[in-house]
């Protein structure tokens, strides 16, 4: 029955006016071309076109026709244009996933400059702070992972992005701003405040606490970095986070960074992606990109 390549001739008939043009225009022959109507007509039991003289002249069937194809056929050549775009990586979305609460504030300048060298490519990120970031990845809800804390798992590669220093924020007016680190058994005195993740994925607890069996006097979880900040800088309580993150604030906020211990944390943010599964090109090129960036 009616198929696209019916709809492609009739348009070129009605462009270029004769039989001739129009099979050039789609490489055909012309009396292919008139096969295919003629077997069309058939199929439908109607004309599609009549020959007046040296004209064509289009039925009402065949104007119903043109109009169809005038109103399908663009639709056929974007889908065309879209799907080669988005195998040549030029087009498509890339779903991000966030186990990070500070690394999305290192994420939004990596996308804002991303979504100018992709035009056509559209970002979308999930966070939470209880995030099943692999589960997810391996659930196909989300293309890339963003984490601070990479689980070797088979199926997935995570590769480091930005290197950074985790470390203790405090008042500019606190104890510990004099000194060059702290020790552990220095916050058993102190208020520390952290984002609402378990404490076997804080750093300043798995890294820096728990081995030298050392608690902070109380830990309160905050989810607004702002907040947690003022209140660093109101003397209330120290608080631990990216360095890099702690230099946007110390323009504006009364707070300064102390090392965690003498050789302190080092962290690196990394991109995971799976290794198998449906195309993985444009979560490739974004991590390329955020490697560079």
């Amino acid at each position: 029955m009616l198929e696209r390549h019916h709809l492609e001739i009739l348009r070129q008939v009605k462009n270029h006016g004769s039989l001739t043009a129009a099979a050039n225009q789609l490489c055909l022959t012309q009396s292919a071309l008139s096969h295919t109507i003629k077997k069309l007509e058939h199929q439908l039991g109607t004309q599609v076109w009549f020959k007046e003289g040296r004209q064509i002249r289009l039925t009402a069937v065949g104007e119903h026709l043109l109009t169809t194809a005038n109103r399908l056929l663009p639709l056929f050549e974007y889908a065309e244009h879209v799907v080669q775009q988005m195998a040549a990586g030029e087009r498509g979305l890339v779903r991000l996933g966030m186990e990070c609460h500070p690394c999305y504030q290192w994420l939004m300048k990596v996308v804002a400059q991303y979504l100018k060298h992709r035009p056509g490519v559209d970002i979308d990120v999930k966070q939470r702070f209880q995030f099943g970031g692999m589960n997810a990845l391996f659930n196909y809800e989300i293309d890339l992972l963003v984490t601070p804390d990479p689980l070797q798992h088979k199926g997935v590669r995570f590769l480091p992005v930005f290197d950074y220093e985790q470390v203790l924020v405090v008042s500019q007016n606190h104890p510990f701003s004099k000194k060059r680190f702290v020790k552990p058994s220095d916050l058993s005195s102190q208020t520390l405040y952290t984002y609402p993740v378990e404490i076997d994925r804080l750093d300043i607890f798995t890294q820096f606490l728990l081995p030298k069996n050392c608690r902070p006097k109380k830990h309160k979880q905050i989810e607004a970095t702002q907040m947690m900040l003022q209140l660093v800088a109101a003397e209330r309580g120290v608080a631990t986070l990216p360095m890099w993150l702690v230099k946007e604030y110390m323009a504006t906020l009364p707070i300064t960074a102390v090392r965690l211990g003498e050789l302190g944390i080092n962290k690196q943010i990394h991109l995971g992606v799976r290794t198998r599964g449906p195309d993985q090109s444009l979560a490739n090129d974004f991590i390329e990109f955020s490697a560079a960036f």
